[in-house]
């Protein structure tokens, strides 16, 4: 599972400049580490209105992505607590999340997250050749209130060793189609994630490879 993920002062900066028209309206992302519940920076559908006036109307309307605040889990009913993450090989089966992944996708921006091996010890997770890390989401509506949920797959070689859930990590390449395209979703969910670096406390481990 992904139970926290980090965001520094960096990733709204590097979100403007790898994905074509974000709107950037939230100025201030919250920062540090995100714990389930807080509020984060998530990456959704906007469609841009077409405007007489403009030089390429066609462009007006093209599909972009936007910036919105969200708080992370979806409350669970007649229990406590929040869930907040869904198991991507049968998100589409289950009642309480398969409406919100057909229709309301969305990605998790975050410089790395976090995992426990069996002896405690918090591990870093993060792409060594990107200064962000995209993970898939979906997201609902609760008491006038938007809430996302992080999707995770079974753990490739690269964090097996430490634990055998991770996120479904996106390459900026199909951040649109993962929002926008529902053909994409089926391919996307049993997708093997890219490999990823690892770094626990000071010392910075290699990449698996497989």
């Amino acid at each position: 599972m992904c139970g926290r993920f980090y965001v520094d002062e960096g990733t709204a900066k590097e979100i403007e400049r790898v994905i074509r028209g974000v709107d950037l309206r939230i100025q201030k992302m919250r920062t540090g580490d995100i714990y389930p519940s807080q509020s984060a920076g998530i990456l959704t559908c906007h469609s841009r209105q077409k405007n007489p006036l403009s030089a390429d109307p066609a462009a007006e309307n093209s599909l972009a992505l936007e910036l919105k605040e969200m708080h992370w889990g979806f409350p669970q009913y007649q229990k406590k607590g929040l869930l907040i993450n869904a198991r991507a090989e049968t998100a589409l089966e289950r009642r309480t999340f398969c409406d919100s992944v057909r229709h309301r996708r969305c990605i998790i921006p975050a410089k790395h997250f976090y995992e426990w091996d069996s002896d405690k010890n918090k591990i870093t997770f993060f792409r060594e050749d990107r200064p962000v890390l995209f993970m898939a989401g979906f997201y609902n509506r609760f008491q006038n209130e938007e809430r996302f949920m992080i999707l995770t797959t079974q753990a490739n070689a690269s964090v097996s060793p430490v634990h055998n859930r991770m996120p479904v990590v996106l390459d900026e390449s199909e951040l649109e189609d993962w929002v926008y395209d529902d053909k994409f979703t089926e391919y996307a969910l049993h997708k093997i994630p890219p490999k990823l670096w690892r770094e626990q406390e000071y010392e910075q481990q290699s990449l698996f490879l497989t």
